[in-house]
Parts: C-alpha cells; sequence; structure tokens
C-alpha cells in the first residue's frame, strides 16, 4: 500500500478539474446511495459547487490525483455547514474516491491534505454525513477524530427505498 500512495498527489481542485470531478461525482450519483442526488450532472450545472470552494479559506476542495497523467482518483471537501451566519466555523467534510482507486489509501491522503488546509481556518467544527451502510467511509472518519453523534432515521428516499445517515463530528 505505501508504493502506491506515493504514486498520488493531493493539490487544490482547480477549474480544469471540472469534467473530471463532475464523472466521479456522477458515479456516485448513478450507482450508490452515498449521495442523495438523484440526477446526474453536467459540468456547468457542477460549476458554482466547484467554484464554493476557493483555494483559501474555510471551503476547500482538495484533489487526488496521478502524477504523471493528472488522472483523479478522489477528491475531499469542507463545505458550509448551514447557510446561517452562527454556523459560519462549522463545516461539512466529505470524500469521494474513484472506484478503480479504492483501498489504496486515497482517502486517508485526501482527509490528511484537507485537515492541514484548514488548520490555520477560524473553524471549530467538522461534521459528516455518512448514508448507511458505508463501513469504509466510518472506519475513514474515526481515524480522523470524528465521533459518532446520532442518526437520522429513513432520511433520504432513493432507489425506491429509504436511508439511514449517520452524523459524525471532530473538534477542529
Amino acid at each position: 500500500m505505501s508504493t502506491e500512495r506515493t504514486e498520488v498527489q493531493v493539490r487544490p481542485g482547480v477549474e480544469g478539474d471540472l469534467v473530471s470531478l463532475t464523472g466521479l461525482y456522477n458515479h456516485y450519483v448513478r450507482e450508490t446511495a452515498f449521495t442523495f442526488d438523484t440526477e446526474i450532472f453536467t459540468p456547468e450545472e457542477r460549476r458554482p459547487w466547484l467554484l464554493s470552494h476557493p483555494v483559501d479559506g474555510p471551503h476547500r476542495l482538495m484533489v487526488a490525483v496521478t502524477p504523471d497523467s493528472q488522472e483523479i482518483l478522489g477528491y475531499a471537501t469542507s463545505s458550509p455547514y448551514r447557510a446561517k451566519p452562527a454556523y459560519a466555523t462549522s463545516v461539512e467534510t466529505t470524500v469521494y474516491v474513484s472506484p478503480h482507486a479504492g483501498r489504496r489509501g486515497v482517502g486517508t491522503l485526501l482527509y490528511e491534505a484537507l485537515f492541514e488546509a484548514l488548520s490555520g481556518e477560524d473553524l471549530h467544527r467538522a461534521y459528516a454525513g455518512i448514508a448507511q451502510p458505508n463501513e469504509a467511509s466510518a472506519r475513514l472518519h474515526e481515524r480522523f477524530g470524528f465521533r459518532y453523534v446520532g442518526t437520522y432515521r429513513e432520511v433520504g428516499r432513493k432507489f425506491g427505498r429509504y436511508w439511514d445517515v449517520a452524523w459524525y463530528e471532530k473538534p477542529l
């Protein structure tokens, strides 16, 4: 695993990544209940999302790429937790890894880079909602100091059934 991890670079996401990032996210929209979006996106529809994650500040987008081809292997974000001003020091984090890049430590590298980038920001808590079941995501978040705080039961409907979301929090 360590050999494969060295073949991955993590950097801030840029506009040139938009098509690949959209394709990766659309895989999760089409194939999983890990996101509750139900319709795929065009890159233009995803552009506001990408632009809401600048290279500095509390709302970041980090991408994992292969050094040679710059193929995107995954991404992690910190986004506003809620829109109201009192939530400004809280972020919601998420990570998506390309299906062919799983079990290579990509998620770990992404979260290491994301939390390092956030370390100087005026943030108090990070939250993560994990659609159930998803043991791999729960393990990743727990390794980074997230603690389980509760479950919203049957909060989302996708693929003709209801899904639970387990919520985790981490002090920053």
